[in-house]
């Protein structure tokens, strides 16, 4: 039996991605755990593994291919014993990567899980959290959906997404696949022939975002083009990462009531701590072991400060606080096309050298777009730092599910008054923007006492 290979979702954002190069060919026999292709997602390049053994029979998307939406079949393998001529001619459509040939084999599978599902305590957070957090990412396939008396339709993510787009009911839908699964191409039938009815949950929702995307659509074409005279521009396409970036900001500003706190750091002790470190660093093959940065002291002096503050490491759900048990500091690296935040995991039990060294790898990948996505996917706050290109202060957008992020500014000389008396210090600017659901001004305002006495009187970042 052919084995089909699909198009895999490598981020939580992505929903579609580009083939960059195959690394096997037609007639190459390939087992599970070696690398066959290449992808490129809205964040990074990513090698791809195959799960199943057999023989390449089919390549159906070649090397260079942009645009691949998700669980689109890429790529045939015959499987043993099978002819690679066979298996070309059989393979058809893709199947599903979040769904397993069990859910398919047994109607009665399926109801026992809806049954434990059903059953599971109120109490249970997971339960809870299981719907909002997954609401939280765009790129998962949607929901499989019901009729009006709760039984469940079973249709691919691939036909669910076509329905959806295409305005049309699954559950009205008499599927061709097993166990009368819909797919694919019973969807495009019931939308060729009309019989397909408008899903009546979605169509409020569709008809209520139709105005803005048309908006949208028009400011970004006709609306502005034509303030403009003809031959004095150029277009420019958007990349995925660009798109991704606008439509997580756009989500951020429209969903979360940001509030601002600001306080001045003197840094005058962090930076003579920061060259006594570096000054003492043991030389390991004829280079330092490290090398600190102001932007190493401060991911550590945020971790440490949310450990201290726990209420305001936390993310929102519709449902639930979610509070999380480590400082998982995601930090913006500024690379070609856009922006990426690789994170600190557990920065506050590491050491300041352990971070610095860590946030070099990770910066040096980001900018080649080598990152895999654990090490940029979730977190609990940012940093995000351009006192290095001169900027005094700044506010900073949330990156969801985070319900902080930390705006830093450039360390300049300014004077202050010291004991009655006029002095000169290094201060820098710092802004705090809080989801005002889950971190008000108050524990803001904490949050920020607690990261400015560990920047003013940094030996406590080292015990």
């Amino acid at each position: 039996m052919p084995i089909n290979i699909t198009m895999p979702a490598l981020s939580p954002t992505m929903e579609e991605g580009n083939l960059a190069k195959w690394l096997v060919k037609e007639g190459d026999k390939v087992g599970p755990g070696d690398v066959i292709a290449e992808i490129e997602t809205d964040k990074a390049t990513m090698e791809v593994e195959a799960v199943d053994e057999g023989t390449v029979a089919k390549i159906v998307v070649p090397g260079g291919t942009e645009g691949v939406k998700v669980n689109a079949l890429i790529a045939i393998l015959a499987g043993e014993g099978e002819s690679v001529e066979d298996a070309a001619k059989a393979g058809g459509e893709a199947a599903p990567a979040t769904e397993t040939p069990k859910a398919e084999e047994s109607t009665k599978t399926d109801t026992s899980k809806q049954d434990a599902e059903k059953s599971a305590p109120a109490s249970d957070p997971a339960a809870k959290l299981d719907k909002p957090i997954r609401d939280q990412n765009p790129g998962a396939p949607s929901p499989a959906p019901t009729t009006k008396s709760g039984e469940r339709v079973f249709s691919s993510p691939l036909a669910r997404r076509i329905a959806k787009d295409a305005g049309v009911d699954v559950a009205q839908i008499s599927g061709s696949g097993p166990h009368g699964r819909v797919v694919k191409k019973d969807v495009e039938a019931a939308i060729a022939s009309g019989t397909g009815k408008p899903a009546a949950a979605d169509a409020p929702k569709a008809a209520a975002s139709a105005a803005p995307a048309a908006a949208t659509k028009a400011m970004s074409d006709d609306a502005v083009l034509k303030n403009f005279a003809e031959g004095s521009y150029e277009l420019v396409k958007h990349d995925g990462m660009r798109k991704t970036i606008a439509r997580r900001l756009q989500e951020s500003k429209q969903t979360i009531p940001h509030f601002y706190v600001t306080v001045d750091c003197e840094l005058d002790a962090l930076l003579a701590l920061r060259s006594q470190l570096n000054k003492s660093a043991p030389v390991r093959d004829d280079k330092p072991a490290y090398k600190l940065s102001v932007n190493d002291m401060v991911i550590k002096a945020l971790a440490l400060a949310l450990r201290d503050v726990p209420d305001a490491n936390v993310s929102w759900t519709d449902e639930n606080m979610v509070v999380h048990k480590h400082s998982d500091v995601g930090v913006a690296v500024s690379i070609p096309g856009g922006l990426i935040t690789p994170i600190i995991r557990s920065a506050e039990q590491k050491t300041l050298s352990a971070i610095s060294n860590e946030m070099k790898d990770l910066g040096k990948r980001a900018k080649e777009r080598k990152l895999k996505p654990e090490e940029y996917q979730g977190g609990t706050t940012s940093v995000s730092n351009m006192g290095m290109m001169g900027v005094k202060d700044f506010a900073a957008v949330i990156n969801p599910p985070h319900a902080t992020i930390l705006a830093v500014g450039a360390g300049e000389q300014r004077p202050v008054v010291k004991d009655g008396a006029l002095a000169v210090a290094t201060v820098m600017s710092v802004t705090l923007s809080t989801d005002h659901r889950c971190v008000d001004g108050a524990l803001g305002a904490e949050l920020l006492a607690a990261f400015k006495g560990y920047i003013e009187n940094p030996m406590g970042m080292l015990v």
